[in-house]
């Protein structure tokens, strides 16, 4: 019988390794994984390449795994907001290394990770420094920029809800990054807020089929998250 649902963060976080690349969800704090972070903050793997929509915010979460000097790389399209404190200060000190990736770019690249496609083509970039040092070709007049596939070891995602077949739906904008880096990992763990007996989830209301998903883990939010 398939279960994927695991009974705690301990197993959920087992065999993540040092020097993994993680990918996180979420755009800003919306459908973000907060719980496997904190997981993964006490797991402690480290030497990570950290995956996501900007470089965090405060000091917890994604930040806070940062400013425990566990994430060696960030990938990200917004390394600064008004919140991202801990990226700055680490980055200004030569301690954390940046690759910033249009939204757009980074959403295609793990997409086509999960796809099977090793590289694509994109007028995003062409002409800035971000396309230093990449392949251009010209298609019909216009100039592209080669950009490779964005493969990852282990994406942490948020679900509304989910099966023990690994079957994800997600809420609204919540959805974001979550699909594509759930696609794009060797091993993607959810965290949801609701698990759905087998056949509940109708088909056409899964975002995420169970072939991607390794683990599910069940957070109970409380009643205003029913």
């Amino acid at each position: 019988m398939i279960n994927k649902i695991v009974q705690s963060m301990a197993d959920a976080m087992a065999g993540i390794k040092d020097g993994s690349t993680v990918l996180i969800g979420g755009f800003g704090a919306v459908g973000q994984p907060d719980q496997l972070i904190e997981g993964l903050i006490e797991q402690g793997a480290k030497n990570l390449t950290c995956v996501a929509n900007n470089a965090g915010n405060g000091r917890v979460g994604l930040a806070r795994l940062m400013e425990l000097g566990r994430v060696r790389k960030i990938i990200c399209s917004f390394p600064r907001s008004a919140g991202s404190v801990v990226f700055e200060e680490l980055y200004r000190q030569g301690k954390i290394e940046l690759e910033i990736v249009p939204q757009g770019t980074m959403a295609e690249r793990m997409r086509a990770a999960g796809a099977g496609v090793p590289a694509f083509f994109t007028a995003t970039s062409v002409g800035t420094i971000l396309a230093n040092g990449k392949e251009q070709r010209d298609f019909n007049g216009r100039t592209y920029v080669m950009e490779l596939a964005l493969k990852a070891d282990v994406a942490l995602v948020e679900a509304w809800e989910g099966d023990r077949w690994g079957n994800l739906t997600y809420r609204s904008s919540g959805r974001n990054f979550n699909p594509v880096m759930a696609m794009a990992a060797d091993m993607t763990i959810a965290q949801v807020s609701h698990i759905r007996a087998l056949g509940e989830i109708v088909p056409e209301n899964v975002h995420t089929p169970g072939i991607f998903v390794k683990r599910v883990l069940h957070i109970d939010r409380g009643p205003e998250w029913a």
